[in-house]
């Protein structure tokens, strides 16, 4: 005899009692929820720790080269004729620049045509080189040609100059006597002049540019190098923008000089005082990241994600002792000598700008070295380069962060195990009391069946 719902036989609450049974095999499953709570704290903690670090160690590796404090900046006592921006590898100095001559383009201009017109059928060939008079002097390309057909209006030549890529561009100029085809080298310099030579009807051989031979357009603009002086030094260029002539500087020439221009290039002590307020903000934000992880709030009675983490704690004091640190260099050797204090209270680190400008400018190479100094001791290294070496190890793939993180992953999975195997005995717990409690209620029904048959049997006895 099956029973389909547990109880009936016996009466009892078999759902109520079964569940309480159950809940107490799953009640080791609250400690391990809760364990799982705080080890994706941790890990989230040690995430940002090593995005932390990482940030840390590219502020530091600013520091640590001489590049990093090659940060110069420039400016022109004439910036409407000359003007000047200073980049990598500048230096400082000062010099004079006079402008005699601007590079130009070569520009030429057809004779004008009835508007919206067009000139006939033929070929435009274009090269680029040089002129000497009426000689000239290719730089060894192939000429481009570009066709013109009869439907062909100036516009649509010029539109078919610009998309051949010969080294000049074109445009239709209107006014009250028509059209004209304007062209121009699309670099400036001598040895960016160009020729046209046109062949064909009558309308197209008015559009090239040959003195040496035929051609209707005449030259607007000849194409020269700027010529400038240097410290009196003559020097000559197919541009006006020279990034190449004294290095590290960017140099515009706008307009020819009537005097000579002072050209000063100075340390660009704004920036490099940013750059150090980028790594005292960067070490500051690491600093209460790992203050906040390891802390206990007595008031909320709350402790931090990594309290009593060992690894944690050992971090901070690495990097606070570092910042205290001295390194093998003169006259400047610890943070405090160029303006870099530590508090007492918290770690952090106050960067004092006033004395920090002082001494750059009292001796900006001895600042330098004090980040930058190589020594065969780590220890007295200079603090660019101590701390990035820090940071690098930190962040290896066995370093002390990466071997935590890998740690807690290791504890979540197995935490997720037992959690699984808890859940999985319980499953089976349920499986089998509901089986016993069915069991005993078909017994217990059966017996029910066999005390009611008796009581029956006996009612009849004694009523005969």
């Amino acid at each position: 005899m099956a029973i389909s719902s547990p109880g009936i036989g016996t009466g009892l609450d078999v759902q109520s009692i079964v569940s309480q049974l159950v809940a107490i095999e799953r009640k080791p499953l609250e400690t391990l929820q809760t364990q799982a709570t705080s080890l994706k704290t941790q890990l989230s903690t040690y995430g940002t720790i090593k995005s932390q670090f990482a940030a840390l160690g590219d502020a530091a590796a600013k520091l640590s080269t001489t590049s990093g404090w090659g940060l110069f900046t420039a400016s022109s006592s004439d910036n409407t004729s000359i003007s000047v921006t200073a980049g990598t590898g500048a230096t400082g100095g000062s010099f004079t620049m006079e402008v005699q001559q601007l590079a130009r383009a070569q520009s030429t201009a057809s004779t004008p045509v009835t508007t919206g017109s067009t000139v006939g059928t033929g070929t435009l060939s274009i090269e680029i080189g040089s002129w000497s008079g009426t000689a000239f002097t290719s730089n060894g390309k192939a000429a481009v040609p570009v066709s013109v057909s009869a439907t062909d209006t100036l516009s649509t030549i010029a539109t078919k100059i610009n998309q051949a890529g010969a080294g000049v561009t074109a445009t239709v100029l209107r006014d009250a006597s028509g059209e004209r085809l304007l062209m121009r080298s699309s670099e400036t310099g001598e040895t960016q002049a160009f020729r046209v030579q046109a062949s064909g009807d009558a309308g197209v051989q008015a559009l090239g540019y040959d003195p040496g031979g035929t051609g209707g357009a005449t030259l607007t603009q000849a194409a020269q190098n700027a010529l400038a002086k240097v410290n009196g030094v003559d020097i000559v260029s197919a541009s006006n923008k020279l990034s190449d002539t004294l290095t590290g500087l960017n140099i515009t020439l706008n307009q020819t000089t009537l005097a000579p221009v002072e050209i000063n290039v100075v340390p660009d002590t704004e920036a490099l005082k940013k750059q150090m307020q980028a790594f005292v903000d960067a070490y500051n934000t690491l600093n209460d990241t790992l203050s906040n992880a390891v802390k206990y709030d007595d008031a909320t009675k709350t402790a931090g994600p990594l309290q009593g983490d060992s690894t944690t704690v050992g971090l901070q004091n690495a990097l606070r002792a570092m910042m205290r640190s001295v390194s093998g260099t003169t006259p400047f050797s610890r943070l405090l000598d160029v303006g870099i204090s530590t508090q007492q209270t918290g770690g952090k680190l106050t960067l004092d700008t006033k004395k920090f400008d002082e001494v750059m400018a009292k001796d900006l190479q001895g600042v330098q070295r004090l980040f930058t100094a190589t020594n065969t001791d780590a220890t007295l290294r200079g603090f660019g380069l101590k701390v990035k070496a820090f940071t690098d190890g930190m962040l290896a793939t066995d370093g002390k962060i990466t071997s935590r993180t890998e740690a807690i992953q290791k504890q979540q999975t197995r935490n997720t195990q037992e959690q699984d195997r808890i859940n999985e005995r319980a499953d089976r717990a349920q499986t089998r009391l509901l089986a016993q409690f069915s069991a005993l209620d078909t017994t217990v029904a059966q017996y029910n069946t066999l005390g009611s048959f008796v009581s029956q049997q006996l009612s009849l006895w004694s009523a005969g």
